[in-house]
């Protein structure tokens, strides 16, 4: 898209100059010409702001690096009157709450998983948003929760001895989450309605309600004979499906075919770090699917075996309350949009002097322009019931940032004609100097913050990069039981919550990784409610309806409750560098750690750069398969540069570590037809080369951040190889 359009001050990218004319500005109540006036005013007024932001980064960044140069030994009170004196550790602010207003229950109430997927990919945004609910049969039958030892193998079509493994867990989740006054409900016969109270009947012969008859909200079909029994419990839905005829229920005493869990109650579609998106061409792909899911127009064919499918948005769910009314159930989770940070420019528009202007200005513009739509109820359905916009912004550092974000949302909200506070913020606890400083940045959105979280591996990421100086760091599978991050972990929770966040926004932990390992996730994730989130990432809809089942078990606000009472001072906790004060690695422990990292970085990369695949599941140095994006790229290529300035390793030993890794990773790839091998010629692969730059020059990476280094990388890959999205 090298052809432009001026327009006002602006250079715009023809392609999405077209886009926002014919797509996105018609019927959103927002003038054309007034558009672009505001728009160009906007992006000058905000421009140099955003610039100088930067700037002050690099210059702490460089007084940090330069005080461990000049210093030979240091104490911890020097080291952190240091970080006061020159502005990285700010002075805090008074006690507040949030005001936050107009949240949707997903957030404010709900307590429940959460998915994050890139928006470019149709068919994974849609799976995504139909997550809401999600079949525990199919969880359950399809993952290693259920064994496949003594005949329960996954095996053919269907083996009645796994499904009955299957059939049993579902029963004591419904006997441990909604028990019956007597009984089980794996001795059940029949569910029915009576004068508004679910009864079931037992083998026996006898009858009985539930413990708590109020975890009965709904029905579907024939009180008598209901095809769906809707139950409650900590304010999260799951559905008794019953169908004598199905080749499940015909099997099944009571009918049961399944059960139906709410699951993935929010989730956020993401423009960012799992995105590869380098050019207009790509932000329109982006903005495009941004808008059929506003519209709920968005669908996505494909084949599967030889089936050709169509994916489309799903339609509420309508049931009939105790009481005999109709009531209805969003049948699609609540859709936030993760913006890009302040870091990167783009070329799908020009400013007045021809330079690139913020993306992170782009996105905020045009991804609030598009879901206007759906506030306008110019779609078959609305994502905000509340009226309200909801941006996750990722990657900002300190309060003043934060405070420039909330600038920024309050032009787009003047410019679109929208109420005040109608865009609402998601703030990501992923910066070092965020998390030392969080209640001074939550202050700065108190009035439209819905949403704060942590994040391990943007976070380790910054660490190492901030305090490269100050040595060796510990080897990449101890930092999550090194002192810096366990703090960082709480005190995201206690901040938010002594914020006022609880009741009014979501406090979230991050991604489990390994998709194919569920049993593990159900035995650890249950972890992060008993922390106080209330929500967690899940790297698959299936994984958010297993992930649903600790949401049951655990009842968030009354740990958030104990949590509250908390009020100690980790600041000292978390500006423990996890630095290794006497390495006594050996040879061996050095290669396996630069081993691990590199076919990580590599398996990643040839695939952002090379086919512009930005999230995946990547297997990593024993074929296990990881959900990657750009957060696991900037900790494993800066720990190697770490390992690198401080002569733990040898360029040439890295470099050797690369070619033989990029060996391993071609050979995991190669049944993909579309994947082009590293190996066959090293100085030629674009992919191989940017890895190598990832480590090599990681250091004068701003903040070690992937972007500047993979999206020149990706230019010049879909220019060689003339990929098309």
């Amino acid at each position: 898209m090298s052809e432009y359009v001026k327009v006002e001050n602006l250079q715009v990218a023809k392609g999405l100059y077209d886009f926002i004319e014919e797509k996105a500005l018609p019927n959103s109540q927002v003038d054309s010409k007034t558009f672009w006036i505001q728009f160009d005013t906007l992006v000058h007024d905000l421009s140099p702001k955003n610039k100088a932001l930067l700037l002050e980064r690099d210059r702490l960044q460089e007084q940090i690096h330069t005080f461990y140069k000049e210093k030979e030994s240091i104490t911890f009170e020097q080291y952190k009157q240091f970080l006061y004196e020159i502005g990285y550790l700010e002075s805090e602010v008074s006690d507040f709450e949030i005001t936050t207003e107009n949240v949707d229950n997903e957030i404010k109430l709900q307590a429940g998983p959460q998915l994050v997927v890139p928006v470019d990919n149709a068919r994974y945004a849609l799976n995504a948003a139909n997550a809401r609910w999600g079949s525990l049969y199919d969880a359950l039958y399809g993952t290693d929760v259920i064994s496949e030892g003594d005949g329960g193998e996954r095996k053919g079509k269907y083996n009645p001895i796994r499904g009955e493994r299957v059939i049993q867990f579902a029963r004591t989740f419904l006997d441990d989450t909604a028990p019956l006054k007597q009984g089980s409900h794996k001795d059940a016969t029949q569910y029915t309605i009576l004068n508004g109270t679910l009864v079931v009947y037992l083998e026996s012969g006898e009858t009985t309600p539930l413990e708590d008859p109020s975890k009965f909200v709904g029905y579907q079909g024939n009180p008598t004979e209901p095809s769906a029994v809707l139950l409650k419990n900590n304010n999260l839905h799951f559905e008794i499906q019953i169908d004598h005829y199905h080749p499940i229920g015909k099997t099944d005493k009571a009918g049961i075919k399944d059960i139906l869990m709410e699951a993935a109650i929010t989730t956020i579609m993401d423009c960012e770090d799992s995105v590869s998106a380098v050019d207009a061409e790509d932000k329109v792909s982006v903005y495009r699917n941004w808008l059929g899911l506003m519209l709920g127009t968005l669908e996505a064919t494909f084949t599967k075996g030889v089936t050709t499918m169509t994916r489309k948005l799903n339609t509420d769910r309508i049931y009939i309350t105790p009481g005999g009314e109709d009531v209805s159930l969003k049948g699609r989770s609540l859709l936030f949009v993760r913006n890009v940070g302040h870091l990167m420019t783009t070329n799908a528009i020009l400013n007045k002097n021809g330079d690139e202007i913020p993306e992170g200005i782009m996105d905020g513009v045009i991804t609030s322009l598009i879901a206007k739509h759906s506030l306008l109820g110019n779609g078959k359905f609305k994502n905000s019931t509340k009226d309200s916009i909801y941006i996750v912004k990722p990657k900002m550092h300190g309060s003043k940032e934060v405070a420039f974000a909330n600038e920024l949302f309050t032009r787009i909200e003047d410019m679109l004609e929208l109420p005040r506070f109608t865009i609402k913020i998601g703030v990501m606890d992923e910066e070092r100097r965020t998390t030392l400083n969080l209640k001074n940045c939550i202050h700065e959105v108190k009035e439209r913050i819905v949403f704060i979280n942590t994040g391990f591996l943007d976070r380790t990421g910054d660490e190492i990069h901030t305090s490269m100086e100050a040595g060796p760091m510990i080897r990449k599978n101890e930092m999550k039981s090194s002192t810096w991050l366990q703090a960082y972990e709480k005190a995201n929770v206690q901040v938010g919550l002594t914020s006022g966040l609880q009741g009014r926004a979501q406090i979230g932990k991050g991604m489990w990784a390994m998709p194919d390992l569920m049993a593990d996730m159900i035995k650890q994730k249950i972890a992060h409610l008993h922390a106080g989130a209330n929500t967690a990432w899940v790297p698959s809809p299936t994984a958010a309806t297993l992930h649903a089942l600790h949401y049951h078990q655990v009842h968030v606000p009354s740990v958030q409750n104990k949590l509250r009472e908390q009020t100690t001072d980790l600041k000292d906790d978390i500006l423990q560098i996890p630095i290794e004060q006497k390495p006594n690695w050996t040879s061996d422990d050095i290669q396996k750690e630069l081993d691990n990292n590199a076919q990580g970085i590599l398996g990643y990369v040839v695939r952002w750069v090379e086919q512009g695949i930005g999230c995946s599941k990547v297997p990593d140095i024993n074929n296990i398969g990881l959900m990657e994006d750009r957060a696991t790229l900037r900790i494993s290529s800066q720990h190697m540069t770490n390992w690198l300035h401080h002569g733990i390793c040898t360029k040439e030993q890295v470099l050797e570590t690369f070619k033989r890794m990029a060996k391993v990773v071609d050979e995991q790839n190669a049944n993909d037809p579309n994947y082009k091998p590293m190996a066959l010629n090293y100085d030629d692969s674009v992919a191989f080369q940017a890895a190598c730059e990832l480590v090599f020059k990681g250091y004068e990476q701003p903040s070690g951040y992937t972007e500047p280094i993979l999206h020149r990388r990706r230019i010049e890959a879909k220019a060689k190889f003339a990929v098309k999205q």
